[in-house]
């Protein structure tokens, strides 16, 4: 490849998920291992990074540590393949009582606790655990520096505002970017921080809404998948040429209809189960769709014609679990706190394994090692499965170019031998 020829900019998308986005990791780890073995060097492959509720979170790490890209996927390895529940949200049997014993409480004698009960519970869980967490672990101190150092050029993270209505994407660039403004979702440029993650990331009804200011007045966030009918939009938008997706289901899943025989009606779980996987799975499938729709089209025309239109052809890769995650957490669902699992088993979850119910609940909520380290490992199996695609995308070689020894060692004689010196770090 010449060292002239454009690089198009490459945008990353992390999709939401709750404790699915660990395979996000997975992937990212093994694209950093293709990158080392192709020989190909630079601090950042992903100018353009935009996230979505748990996606935020990774998207975040990586932006703030733009010049390390490497270390920044080994230290996500690192916190992913040794999370808990407890670092996420309160699982002890004091904050399961304070929150969800009271929520569903007010939800089944609500008319009569009404009366003599002022506080009302916020939500299911509580994730004051969570921010503590990201306080600590994401350095958003760093973020200018790697805007002004050029090693990133914009960071895009969704929310959905339950004020307005709207679904709102908060990005921070240096460059001339302007916000967009489509039907229900509008562009904002602020300074981003972890209380755009905590937004981002608050799951409806499980997480409580968090409060972020948009246009001088403060509104009530909640989980940034919800309405987002575009996730691939806010990284087009930010000048990404080509984009990069990583899923956490249902796009590359084993084909075929799957029917679970239940007795009676469905359970609250396996219902909320069905919701969640709406709010995150479904949209990037039909925005994918639409955008290679939109590429077919675009390669049909004349030249003429395409300059005629401010559409461009945008290249994408999706990489996606090639397995079913409520099977996954299915096999885990005992990993979970009893306070938990006493929980949810009252709205419809049991069991581990093959004959487990309301998996598909659990899997956005299962922060143990048991089930992020298999999600991991499915996201490594995955991506270096689809190589020749990644190598391709990227227009990386197969292998490190090897030295010429003939080359080496007419240096050799040319230059004089010069001792290195190193000092402990």
């Amino acid at each position: 490849m010449s060292a002239t020829a454009h690089t198009p900019r490459t945008g990353l998308i992390l999709t939401g998920g709750g404790a699915r986005a660990a395979y996000q990791v997975g992937v990212l780890a093994a694209i950093a291992q293709l990158r080392r073995d192709a020989g190909v060097q630079g601090p950042n492959p992903f100018p353009v990074i935009a996230g979505t509720s748990a996606g935020a979170i990774n998207a975040a790490t990586l932006a703030c540590q733009a010049d390390q890209f490497d270390a920044a996927v080994d230290g996500l390895m690192h916190i992913w393949r040794n999370i808990h529940v407890e670092q996420v949200y309160a699982a002890d049997s004091l904050g399961v009582i304070r929150t969800g014993a009271r929520w569903m409480t007010m939800m089944s004698l609500g008319w009569a606790l009404a009366r003599w009960r002022r506080s009302k519970p916020r939500s299911l869980l509580d994730n004051d655990p969570l921010s503590h967490l990201l306080k600590r672990w994401i350095r958003f101190e760093r973020l200018e520096a790697m805007l002004d150092s050029e090693h990133l050029e914009a960071l895009a993270i969704s929310g959905s505002s339950y004020t307005s209505g709207q679904h709102v994407t908060f990005y921070q660039t240096h460059k001339p970017y302007q916000p967009w403004l489509r039907s229900q979702r509008i562009a904002v440029r602020a300074k981003l921080g972890i209380e755009h993650l905590l937004a981002s990331s608050a799951i409806p009804f499980i997480f409580p809404a968090q409060q972020l200011e948009l246009d001088g007045q403060l509104e009530w966030f909640g989980d940034g998948s919800m309405r987002q009918s575009a996730p691939v939009s806010p990284a087009v938008h930010l000048g990404a040429e080509r984009v990069l997706v990583i899923g956490a289901g249902r796009m590359h899943e084993p084909p075929g209809r799957r029917v679970t025989l239940v007795e009676g009606h469905p359970s609250m779980a396996q219902i909320a189960g069905h919701a969640l996987s709406n709010i995150f799975l479904d949209a990037l499938a039909v925005d994918v769709e639409r955008l290679q729709r939109i590429n077919k089209t675009l390669s049909l025309l004349p030249p003429a014609a395409r300059e005629g239109t401010p559409l461009r052809p945008i290249d994408v890769l999706v990489i996606a679990p090639s397995r079913r995650l409520d099977d996954l957490a299915a096999e885990h669902q005992g990993s979970l706190p009893p306070p938990i699992r006493a929980m949810l088993r009252s709205v419809g979850v049991s069991g581990e394994g093959k004959g487990a119910t309301g998996s598909a609940l659990t899997s956005y909520l299962l922060f143990e090692p048991s089930f992020t380290v298999d999600l991991i490992n499915l996201g490594m199996a995955d991506t270096l499965a689809r190589r020749g695609d990644v190598l391709r995308f990227f227009n990386w070689p197969a292998q490190a170019a090897r030295p010429d020894p003939a080359r080496q060692r007419r240096g050799m004689r040319e230059e004089p031998i010069k001792a290195v010196v190193t000092t402990p770090a």
